[in-house]
């Protein structure tokens, strides 16, 4: 069984094409003049905006308007300027799925349910700066529905982005989901079908470029930065904003920043989810775990405040895992 592949997201490839770069050189089937100067000017300037477009091959799609590509800004902006839960998947197979679709979207409904409970303010906006959110409210959530309205949404710019992609390049998808206070206070109670209205729906996608695996230059270059996240269990866009004061911190040969809450014990990286593969200790019962390798892999438990990456899900299905803190001084000893 492929495990990578978990996708109800999956595209014809043959509705699609890449379109070719239109040539430059003199236009065709106009006659040699004075003007001939300035057609070729404007064509080329025609070209250079439409390869502008095309380079940065990126849409936004909010409550069913699609933006500009021009007007749609890299996903750290847009996510920095808007609060919510949010998740990102990216496509595989020159786009025809999505990696751990169904994963995401319920790892994205768990992140709006704990906000709501927990953390409000890192979920709700309102146009009116006047109205605060709620210190606590239950905002019941039905994967099923969320997964409707981000499916509706998928349905509708998935086909466009993939057409216009570059280069047949791979798509990078977040899924960003705010709730609406102007709605949520005009609901005296909330049920599945007011859900639909409180909840804005963002789909954000650019190209990705996958690092080659294997080479030894592409590996993670790691340094200790910070404390742990607030509501590390929850996915919210507010954490972006948030890490841009580790990033100043960040020497340039570094890739991925750890937090730790004591200097000591890692939680996670900024981005990432964190593992170490070391051998067993002398007191391990291989027996009584039916596992023979000599090997495990560790990782910062839940409980202590980390996020429940889908990678980290997958290699704990594979019972390779062991839910323990990892000292960063015993990893250089």
């Amino acid at each position: 069984m492929n495990i990578l592949l978990e996708a109800p997201f999956c595209f014809r490839r043959s509705h699609f094409r890449c379109d070719a770069v239109p040539r430059l050189g003199a236009a065709r089937g106009f006659p040699p003049s004075s003007n001939s100067v300035t057609v070729d000017s404007t064509i080329f300037h025609l070209w250079l905006l439409w390869k502008v477009r095309m380079s940065s091959s990126r849409f936004l799609f909010s409550n069913g308007i699609l933006s500009n590509t021009l007007d749609t800004p890299p996903v750290k902006l847009f996510l920095e300027a808007q609060p919510g839960a949010y998740t990102t998947s990216r496509t595989h197979n020159n786009a025809s799925c999505l990696l751990f679709w169904e994963r995401h979207m319920k790892r994205l409904s768990e992140s709006i349910r704990i906000l709501s409970t927990l953390a409000p303010h890192l979920l709700f906006k309102s146009n009116n700066s006047a109205i605060v959110p709620p210190s606590s409210t239950t905002l019941p959530i039905w994967q099923p529905t969320l997964q409707m309205l981000v499916d509706d949404s998928m349905q509708k710019v998935m086909p466009i982005a993939i057409k216009e992609r570059v280069d047949c390049r791979e798509l990078a998808v977040t899924t960003l989901v705010s709730g609406n206070l102007e709605e949520l206070n005009a609901c005296e109670t909330i049920d599945e079908d007011r859900v639909c209205k409180i909840l804005d729906v963002h789909v954000h996608i650019e190209t990705y470029v996958p690092p080659a695996f294997g080479i030894l230059g592409n590996g993670a270059h790691l340094a200790l930065a910070g404390y742990g996240r607030h509501v590390a269990i929850a996915k919210y866009s507010d954490w972006v904003r948030i890490r841009k004061s580790l990033e100043k911190l960040r020497p340039p040969s570094v890739t991925e920043l750890l937090l730790s809450n004591d200097g000591n014990h890692i939680l996670e990286g900024c981005v990432t989810n964190f593992f170490v593969v070391c051998c067993k200790g002398q007191d391990s019962d291989d027996k009584a775990n039916g596992n023979k390798y000599p090997f495990e892999v560790q990782t910062a438990p839940l409980s202590d405040g980390v996020l429940p990456g889908i990678i980290r899900q997958v290699v704990i299905e594979y019972d390779l895992i062991i839910d323990r803190l990892i000292s960063f001084a015993a990893l250089f000893s």
